[in-house]
């Protein structure tokens, strides 16, 4: 007999307050397509993961974050399609597919670090012209002396 507990709603932590339910993730078994000889025309092995990103909530600047991450993998109902082909088999191949989507919105969720502008310092701007002085003198010196009539 199995357990209903071990079953029940199984919750994947994105991160500290993110957590998406495995139930919302939808798993379709596809023809993988590319070389593998008979086998990739017999089995379904390639995994097509569907996941609408409306069933969780976001905050903005994560789902505006997300949506420029999942570029075409994002359809305009807000569904995230992810195809994974790469092994073999059906087991890998959902896993993968799974690993993707946990870090695509572990990206999203990751806020950027804002860029503080910073100035050159008088010294280091001295060194640039110094250096371009002694570039020049070599460029300069390089011709052949001038006829002295």
């Amino acid at each position: 007999m199995v357990d209903a507990g071990l079953f029940g709603d199984a919750m994947l932590r994105i991160s500290r307050d993110l957590a998406i339910d495995e139930n919302d993730i939808e798993i379709a078994f596809v023809r993988a397509s590319g070389p593998g000889g008979q086998n990739v025309n017999k089995l379904a092995t390639a995994a097509q993961l569907r996941f609408d990103t409306r069933r969780i909530s976001l905050p903005a600047d994560a789902a505006a974050r997300l949506a420029r991450l999942a570029g075409q993998r994002l359809t305009k109902d807000g569904v995230i399609v992810i195809h994974a082909q790469r092994f073999r088999t059906q087991e890998r191949n959902r896993a993968d597919a799974t690993d993707r989507l946990i870090e695509l919105l572990r990206e999203a969720m990751v806020r950027p670090t804002p860029r503080r502008p910073t100035k050159p310092t008088h010294a280091s701007k001295q060194r640039r012209l110094e250096g371009k002085k002694r570039r020049g003198d070599v460029k300069a010196r390089r011709g052949s002396p001038g006829f002295d009539d």
